[in-house]
């Protein structure tokens, strides 16, 4: 099951076991369960702190149970954990051995602080590159509080409970048998969302910080640039981010970033977060701007109130926010979404497998979309508003060289239609004849474009007709102190590269609107750094 290096890798990990662990399987004579009985062998050979029980008789079959010497409950995994889940194995495997997780003792305490049953089913697919942080952090919470069981299951082993419960993206997390949430989400998220106190804490904590010089709010590319520019300057920084790493975090493939030749997203977002940290900035993480309130008098502080309540102040803003996939907004799309409708085709792609899906835009996100779901799924039929697709060349040339690839251009998704709680089709409108159609298939993948997310700067700052941050050359917006950078701005192309570029160039022009303040010392904040000195 696995090769020479990843044996060599994992045997160096498993030295870091520091007490014995054992790992339970339920196994059946399918050929994933005798693939789990050799990856569960090797694991075993290569650790005497690892051993093996072929005893369990769980109703998941194949499965196996990663657990502490002694005992008979841990982090279940059904179906195998390979793939991009590999590394949430290997974790499992660490934390309940012992090793202590990279995560902040109070996100721990807050874990342990948990009262209550909470049983977690995840189900996950081996090419999502959002499902290892659900699935990582639903494993550490297992680990460290005993009153969570959590169950990883993989969708392709156990397409029988995907159809029952009409799972058609993930990752999709239940708890006690309901719901709980789909997407990627945090450990910090999922707590907060099982202690309703949570919030009101770290509301308070945020609320009873010193004020900074210059408060970034959103951690994306040009937030996490803006973030080390500023604090280089030696002065007092702070980043207030719903999710780092921003829009990365959803990109699989990342090869046009200058000097790095090939990366995924989760991986880049870890970088930019790992260098943010490595100046001792302040990470406010999983925090959402409400308001911005301007400094009521030159070099006075500026207020920004959070969705929780919260209010930090600085003397200077940079707002990062980032923006978000646009909706198609036609009747269907939310009654449908995450049964039927996605967002993600490298996530939710290979749950369609075999089936008929339509990927609704004609740019490059849409034709890579289309290209990529043609490999896995039935049929890929692309729906584009515009006369012509408006993806570059060379992809409209590999698309309509794929056999099972329709496309319509001139054509206004009017309705995503349904049955039976899941999408059946696509209705749209041919703007030539003007004559309506429809399309029948099980999935959408909606790929339009951006929204600036700068809903709450709404008669505060000056916007542009598209809901974008007007800013001029080095990133002033109409508001003395506060710049903007990055997808949430006037400025043209989103790209990575550019994102990172404005965030830097926001930030030395905080910098430079700070050294020309007068200082106030009463405000509790230091005099910056002459920039000679740097």
């Amino acid at each position: 099951m696995l090769d020479d290096t990843l044996k060599a890798q994992l045997q160096q990990y498993l030295a870091l076991l520091r007490q014995p662990i054992r790992l339970i399987s339920s196994l059946d004579d399918s050929e994933t369960g005798v693939d789990m009985k050799a990856l569960l062998e090797t694991i075993v050979s290569l650790s005497d702190k690892v051993s093996l029980d072929t005893s369990g008789d769980d109703a998941r079959k194949p499965s196996f149970v990663v657990a502490r010497e002694g005992q008979n409950t841990g982090v279940r995994f059904a179906g195998l954990p390979l793939g991009h889940e590999f590394t949430s194995l290997v974790l499992a495997l660490l934390w309940t051995g012992g090793h202590p997780p990279k995560v902040e003792q109070d996100v721990i305490d807050s874990i342990k602080m948990l009262d209550g049953d909470f049983n977690f089913e995840v189900y996950m697919s081996l090419s999502c590159h959002n499902c290892p942080d659900v699935v990582q952090a639903l494993s550490l919470m297992a680990i460290v509080n005993p009153k969570v069981k959590t169950v990883v299951i993989e969708g392709g082993a156990f397409q029988a409970e995907v159809e029952a419960r009409q799972i058609m993206a993930v990752p999709m997390v239940f708890l006690n048998g309901q719901v709980f949430g789909s997407g990627r989400m945090t450990v910090e998220e999922i707590v907060a969302k099982l202690d309703t106190k949570a919030g009101e804490r770290e509301a308070a904590k945020l609320s009873a910080k010193d004020p900074f010089d210059v408060l970034i709010v959103g951690g994306g590319p040009a937030g996490a640039a803006a973030a080390v520019y500023a604090a280089r300057k030696g002065i007092r920084v702070g980043v207030a981010a719903e999710r780092f790493g921003g829009q990365t975090n959803d990109t699989m493939a990342i090869e046009n970033y200058i000097s790095v030749l090939e990366t995924d997203g989760p991986k880049f977002a870890a970088a930019l977060e790992a260098q943010v940290r490595h100046y001792e900035v302040d990470i406010m993480n999983l925090q959402r701007a409400d308001k911005i309130i301007p400094a009521s008098q030159p070099g006075g502080l500026i207020e920004v109130q959070m969705a929780n309540g919260a209010s930090l102040k600085a003397r200077s803003v940079i707002l990062s926010t980032g923006a978000r996939w646009r909706n198609v907004n036609v009747p269907g799309e939310a009654e449908f979404k995450n049964k039927g409708v996605a967002y993600c085709p490298h996530c939710d792609g290979p749950l369609f497998k075999g089936k008929r899906t339509a990927v609704i835009g004609g740019g490059n996100s849409g034709i890579e979309a289309a290209i990529d779901l043609a490999g896995i799924v039935a049929h890929v039929t692309v729906f584009e508003f515009a006369d012509q697709l408006k993806a570059d060349a060379v992809l409209v040339s590999k698309l309509k060289s794929l056999p099972n690839v329709t496309i319509h251009t001139h054509a206004q998704t009017t309705e995503i239609t349904g049955a039976d709680g899941k999408v059946n089709g696509i209705r749209y409108k041919d703007r030539t004849t003007s004559d309506d159609h429809w399309v029948e298939l099980e999935g959408v993948f909606v790929q339009i474009g951006l929204v600036p997310n700068t809903e709450f700067l709404k008669g505060t700052l000056d916007l542009s007709k598209f809901g974008e941050i007007v800013v001029d050359a080095k990133g002033h917006t109409n508001v003395p102190g506060v710049f903007a950078a990055g997808d949430c701005t006037t400025v043209p192309f989103k790209q990575i590269v550019i994102a990172a570029g404005d965030g830097a160039k926001a930030a030395l022009s905080a910098f430079d609107h700070l050294i020309r303040l007068p200082a106030l010392p009463e405000a509790g904040i230091a005099t910056p750094v002459p920039a000679e000195a740097v």
